[in-house]
C-alpha cells in the first residue's frame, strides 16, 4: 500500500532534474522584478552596480555578496505578487547565524519542506505508523512544526518535550555551568518518565540530548527502534554510540534551520564521515574558505558552511553559517553538492550554539 509519506517522499526524486542555472535565473528575476518583486531586494538593487536580473547562472549570485536576514522584516523578503495573508505565523530561528531571523513560511515553502521531511523518513527506514517522542525547540522555532508533519504524513502519534535554546544559550554566555546542568537534567528527567510510561517506537534530538541519555539510562536508548539526530554537535563517537545502544535499530540525521534544511545521506566508516543532502534545487550548501568566503574549498576539504536559499517565495544567496563542514561529493544524481561532518566553527566556539 502507497502511504503519504510514500507519495510526498517521491517528489524531491524530480527536482534533482531541474536545471540550476535556469533555476537560479528564475528566483533571481521574480525576486528584482521591479513591480512585483520583494521589497528587501528592490532595495538592494539600487545599491548594486549592475542589473542582478542579468544574472544567468547560479555561479554569479556571488556577484551579490552575503545575505544577513537578521532584523529584517520578513514579510519585506517575499515578492509582491505572492500569497501573503494579513495574518501569520512567523518562525524564527537564532541558530548559528549568530543572532535572530524572522521568517514567513509560505503554503509552498511548507510543503517543499515536507516532500524532503518524507524522503528523509523513508530513506532511513523509519517506519508509518509508529510512535514518536520530539525532544526539539519549540515555540517559534521552524523545528517545533515538525510532529504536525509526523502526524499527517507518517501516519504518527507524537509525544513532544520542549528545549528553549535562547536560555541555555544565556546560561551558556554567562558561565552558569550549575544552572546548565539543572536545565538539562530537568529536560531529561522528562524524556525518562515518558519512556518508562509511555510507548515510544522512535525518538528525534540532539545529539547533545542524547549523549545525556545514553549516559544515564542507556536501557531506554536501547529500548527504541530508531533515533534520529538533528543538530550540528554529531560526533562520529556519538553515532557509533547511539548505534551500539540501539543493536540494529534505525539511526538517522538531518541539518534543519529556519531557512534551510538537508537530510541525511548513508554514513561512511562506522561514522568517520556522516554527509547530507541540501533540499536542491531551492536549497543549495557550499564550503568556502573563512577568510575569503567567495572561494569554494576543494572536495574533503574543511571550510565554513555558505547557505543559499533559491525558493520562488524566499532569496536568500551566500548565507554563512557559524558552522564548519567538509564538501562532499554527491552522486551522479545529484547536479549538487553535499556537506560532510558539520559542526559549529571552531574560529566561533567561543559564541555559545546551545544543545542544537
Amino acid at each position: 500500500m502507497t502511504t503519504t509519506t510514500d507519495a510526498v517522499a517521491g517528489v524531491p526524486d524530480r527536482w534533482r532534474t531541474v536545471d540550476l542555472d535556469a533555476w537560479t535565473r528564475h528566483v533571481v528575476r521574480r525576486h528584482f522584478d521591479p513591480a512585483t518583486g520583494s521589497p528587501y531586494w528592490l532595495k538592494r538593487a539600487t545599491e548594486l552596480s549592475f542589473d542582478p536580473r542579468d544574472i544567468t547562472a547560479y555561479d554569479e549570485l556571488a556577484a551579490l555578496g552575503g545575505t544577513d536576514p537578521r532584523g529584517v522584516d520578513p514579510v519585506d523578503l517575499l515578492p509582491q505578487d505572492g500569497p501573503v495573508a494579513p495574518a501569520g505565523r512567523l518562525w524564527e530561528s537564532t541558530g548559528t547565524l549568530g543572532g535572530t531571523c524572522r521568517f514567513v513560511h509560505t503554503a509552498s515553502m511548507t510543503h517543499h519542506r515536507e516532500h524532503w521531511r518524507a524522503r528523509h523518513l523513508r530513506t532511513a527506514g523509519f517506519v508509518p505508523g509508529r510512535v514518536w517522542l520530539r525532544v526539539c525547540p519549540g515555540g517559534p522555532h521552524a523545528l517545533g512544526r515538525g510532529g504536525g508533519q509526523l502526524a499527517r504524513h507518517h501516519r504518527s502519534r507524537v509525544h513532544t518535550v520542549g528545549i528553549d535554546q535562547r536560555w541555555i544559550r544565556r546560561l551558556l554566555r554567562d558561565g552558569r555551568v550549575g544552572g546548565i546542568n539543572a536545565y538539562v537534567d530537568h529536560v531529561v528527567g522528562q524524556v525518562v518518565d515518558l519512556l518508562e510510561t509511555q510507548r515510544v517506537d522512535y525518538l528525534e534530538t540532539a545529539p547533545a540530548v542524547l549523549a545525556v541519555l545514553l549516559a544515564h539510562r542507556p536501557d531506554l536508548v536501547g529500548r527504541l527502534a530508531g533515533v534520529d539526530l538533528v543538530g550540528t554537535h554529531l560526533t562520529p563517537q556519538t553515532y557509533r554510540d547511539v548505534v551500539a545502544a540501539l543493536d540494529g535499530g534505525v539511526v538517522g540525521h538531518r541539518w534543519v534551520g529556519a531557512a534551510g534544511h538537508a537530510i541525511g545521506l548513508p554514513v561512511h566508516d562506522d561514522g568517520a564521515l556522516m554527509p547530507y543532502l541540501p533540499a536542491y534545487p531551492q536549497v543549495t550548501m557550499a564550503v568556502v574558505d573563512p577568510a575569503d568566503p567567495a572561494r569554494v574549498v576543494g572536495y574533503g576539504e574543511l571550510g565554513r558552511l555558505r547557505l543559499t536559499v533559491l525558493h520562488e517565495d524566499l532569496f536568500l544567496p551566500n548565507v554563512l553559517h557559524r558552522d564548519q563542514a567538509l564538501r562532499y561529493r554527491t552522486s551522479a544524481g545529484w547536479p549538487c553538492d553535499g556537506v560532510a561532518n558539520v559542526a559549529p566553527l571552531q574560529a566561533m566556539l567561543a559564541l555559545p550554539t546551545g544543545l542544537y
